[in-house]
């Protein structure tokens, strides 16, 4: 049994691409997930599946969301390990001790071309940060996330792949969640 957290790109923004959590959660019920829990309304889901394929489930679960609310959804996932590993590796700790609020991560679908993340990483965005580790970008952001220029549409465009953004608090739930379900 996998613990996994299904991170869904884009939907209840702004009243666009509505998604009740209840029938997201009945959905990934349907389609053989155990244990489901979602949190917030972002689209966030902590769920056990009897197979490590993330790749096939990830396929599944996009299909299975496309299929339930008539619109096609980008879903990343991470296991309870890969979410662990994220928040030990947070290059912005310190802030994010700080203030939670000031901190972000943003999940990318695939590792970034080593000269695409080089090129971004060399660029200054001040007063703002980005660090790129493996298939997360780190970002500190004290102006506050709806100031940055480090959008998701932009670190999509900058990368060449899709992502999805989460600020430090709820990345730091999803992996409490994940993780008591290991213990």
């Amino acid at each position: 049994m996998t613990t996994y957290v299904a991170l869904l790109r884009g939907i209840n923004v702004s009243g666009h691409r509505p998604v009740p959590m209840q029938k997201l959660a009945a959905t990934c019920t349907a389609l053989g997930l155990g244990s489901v829990v979602t949190y917030l309304q972002s689209g966030n889901v902590v769920a056990d599946a009897d197979d490590d394929d993330a790749a096939g489930l990830r396929l599944r679960l996009e299909a299975a969301i496309h299929e339930a609310f008539g619109f096609p959804v980008v879903v990343l996932l991470r296991t309870a390990q890969q979410l662990e590993a994220v928040v030990a590796s947070n290059p912005f700790a310190a802030a994010a001790a700080d203030n939670p609020k000031l901190v972000h991560v943003t999940f990318l679908s695939e590792l970034p071309a080593p000269d695409t993340v080089a090129r971004l990483q060399t660029r200054s965005f001040e007063p703002d940060a980005i660090h790129v580790v493996g298939s997360e970008a780190y970002l500190h952001c004290p102006g506050g996330y709806g100031r940055t220029k480090l959008s998701n549409p932009f670190l999509e465009r900058a990368l060449a792949v899709c992502a999805t953004t989460r600020n430090w608090a709820t990345v730091t739930r999803l992996a409490a969640m994940a993780g008591e379900r290991r213990r």
